[in-house]
């Protein structure tokens, strides 16, 4: 039985590298991606396949759909991939009366365009397939908002939009599309930005999450389990919201 493939897109993060590494623990093919972190994607690959999995790394810019596109047609001609996290991101804060445009656009364009950009061309293959899974990471921001992320919580709150109405385009063909909001998470990304302090304020649980605990949910969303699951904004955020 050939192996589902699935990429990770912003798979060398901390929940991306959480994401790869549960997927293929489950049995899947993992492309891990990456912009310009080739090395750590590849190093990641190479330590999944040590453990006994199957993994490889692949760099190209989500905002830019040329290359976008010739990258994710060479990744095709190798077999089809059936399960897409759109896990790519990057946020740049600043309070509204006071952001500049280019942080407006930046934002937009990797977490909002990127997701166009990886998605639409995966999408019509998968429908040949008749079985996949499409799961966003998006973000308590885009559910509760957030000062100073008015471009962030734009951005995500437009892709819980998009899966609510991908998912209806493709709910007869076997294809599943979950958005997965989570919280404050203890990543790399994270580290710095909330003292334990404001996290027992902020979070009803009193800690930050795990990137494992949202691959875990990731990963169930991605099985067969799931697959009454579809059009869902799943918050994982410790009971804030």
């Amino acid at each position: 039985m050939t192996l589902k493939r699935a990429l990770v897109t912003g798979g060398s993060g901390g929940i991306g590298s959480a994401i790869s590494r549960r997927l293929a623990a489950d049995g899947l093919e993992v492309i891990v991606h990456a912009n310009s972190s080739l090395a750590a994607a590849k190093g990641l690959a190479e330590r999944i396949a040590a453990e006994g999995g199957r993994a490889q790394a692949v760099a190209f810019d989500v905002t830019d759909a040329a290359a976008t596109a010739a990258a994710l047609q060479a990744l095709l001609e190798q077999g089809p991939i059936q399960v897409l996290v759109n896990n790519a991101g990057v946020h740049d804060d600043a309070v509204f009366p006071g952001m500049q445009l280019h942080q407006w656009q930046r934002v937009i364009d990797v977490c909002l365009n990127g997701f166009f950009n990886v998605t639409q061309p995966l999408t019509l293959p998968m429908i040949r397939t008749r079985w996949g899974r499409i799961i966003t990471i998006t973000s308590v921001a885009a559910v509760m908002g957030n000062r100073g992320q008015v471009n962030y919580s734009a951005a995500k709150g437009a892709l819980h939009a998009a899966t609510k109405s991908l998912a209806l385009e493709v709910a007869s063909r076997g294809i599943t599309v979950n958005a997965v909001a989570p919280g404050i998470i203890d990543t790399g990304m994270s580290q710095g930005s909330f003292s334990a302090e404001e996290i027992a304020r902020m979070v009803p649980m009193k800690r930050a999450g795990k990137a494992d605990e949202v691959a875990d949910l990731v990963g169930f969303l991605a099985s067969e389990r799931a697959a009454y699951i579809s059009g869902q904004v799943i918050s994982i955020n410790g009971a804030m919201a």
